[in-house]
């Protein structure tokens, strides 16, 4: 069966045919899938059957990979995040957000593979920050163009809520030595594309730099409103064995977390990316 890609909408989202991720993906079928990721932000594949193992090896060929501060992740592949609403409040991922922005080089991508999922509800969105930035007035577009901002571990992971006992007060008092703060372009350049995107983000930026709060805290608000527009963005609905990659460089997303108190296990393997510039 021939590989096919079909894209969801004209910015961002494709679904990919003919590929079972369960197999080592050759030279020319990684090309094809790289090349559909750069165009098209976020990539799903249908009922796969896919382990722990293969889901790492598969990330592994976009680039090294990452393995959270934080969340648990698989006790047989420690490459593989752990999203299980059974062991985690997995609220900070109910907001829009790049992953990991917080790190210095936050991650290139991500594959996720869904395991558990309740009867209705649970989607996950995406939105590209690049068709985002293209749809910026320009004089506004001038105006971010030399800004930075600072992106905060703490932000999304607040005590109240990741230091319940004595064992997780110490691992997020060591995420939070291991990743102070850092400073980010508002406006990043893809290194592979070229292609300018909106680099702020809710869950982890915390203030544009030079700025007063107030100052900061309107722009923020401006640019977090008009990144997630519907006509730049997707949303999915997963069923058991779909598979996402995406963007991390490019993309925002948004878990909904519209389920409970039903049960939803999704599998991360996150790839780690370049300095933002």
């Amino acid at each position: 069966m021939p590989l096919t890609i079909a894209p969801i909408t004209p910015a961002i989202g494709a679904v990919v045919g003919g590929i079972d991720l369960a197999q080592p993906l050759d030279a020319v079928t990684h090309a094809t899938v790289e090349a559909a990721l750069l165009e098209h932000q976020v990539l799903f594949f249908l009922d796969q059957q896919i382990t722990q193992t293969q889901q790492r090896d598969l990330a592994a060929l976009f680039g090294p990979l990452h393995i959270h501060p934080i969340y648990p992740h698989s006790d047989s592949v420690a490459e593989i995040m752990i999203l299980d609403t059974d062991l985690n409040d997995l609220a900070d991922n109910a907001l829009w957000h790049s992953d990991v922005s917080f790190s210095e080089t936050p991650p290139l991508g991500s594959v996720l593979v869904a395991r558990v999922l309740p009867e209705v509800g649970g989607d996950t969105l995406w939105t590209s920050a690049t068709a985002a930035y293209s749809a910026l007035p320009e004089p506004l577009k001038q105006l971010i163009g030399g800004l930075t901002a600072t992106h905060d571990l703490a932000k999304s992971f607040p005590p109240e809520r990741f230091g319940a006992d004595a064992q997780s007060r110490e691992r997020l008092e060591q995420a939070k030595r291991n990743n102070p703060p850092v400073t980010h372009p508002v406006v990043r350049t893809h290194p592979v594309t070229g292609l300018k995107a909106i680099y702020v983000n809710e869950g982890f930026t915390t203030h544009i730099d030079g700025l007063p709060q107030d100052a900061s805290d309107s722009l923020l608000g401006l640019l977090f409103r008009h990144v997630i527009r519907p006509e730049f963005s997707v949303r999915w609905r997963w069923q058991p064995g779909d598979v996402a990659i995406w963007d991390n460089r490019v993309t925002q997303h948004y878990a909904t977390d519209d389920y409970r108190p039903h049960r939803r296990v999704m599998h991360r393997a996150t790839m780690i990316g370049d300095r933002p510039f």
